[in-house]
């Protein structure tokens, strides 16, 4: 796993656009104007909105994901991918916030992306 592929994959996803606008080290990915992922470009990392059951039960099964760092940490995780998670594990976390995100709009739009 690293950064293009996260990049991509996200990319990949309908009507996702990604932008700087906390400056050149964050690549910010949206769905419509609303942050879905944040992908740290200093590091192996990046933070994603999360279910917050969902959330405390990643972070109890693995090292590599904790509370959003300078996130709503009930909602957001911030997760490693320097080896230690599965890229199956890494992807279905981006499916999640992808899929929270694209719940908070109207179901005319959710049907859009179905």
């Amino acid at each position: 796993m690293n950064h293009e592929f996260i990049r991509e994959y996200c990319l990949a996803k309908p009507s996702v656009t990604e932008s700087f606008p906390f400056g050149d080290d964050t690549l910010v990915f949206k769905l419509y104007g609303k942050i879905f992922l944040l992908l740290s470009l200093d590091s192996s990392s990046f933070n994603v909105k999360c279910d917050p059951e969902k959330a405390v039960s990643y972070r109890n099964q693995f090292n590599d994901i904790v509370p959003g760092y300078h996130m709503n940490q009930r909602h957001w995780n911030t997760v490693s991918f320097s080896g230690m998670l599965s890229d199956d594990l890494i992807t279905e976390i981006i499916d999640h916030s992808y899929q929270m995100v694209l719940q908070s709009f109207p179901q005319k739009i959710q049907a859009a992306h179905q």
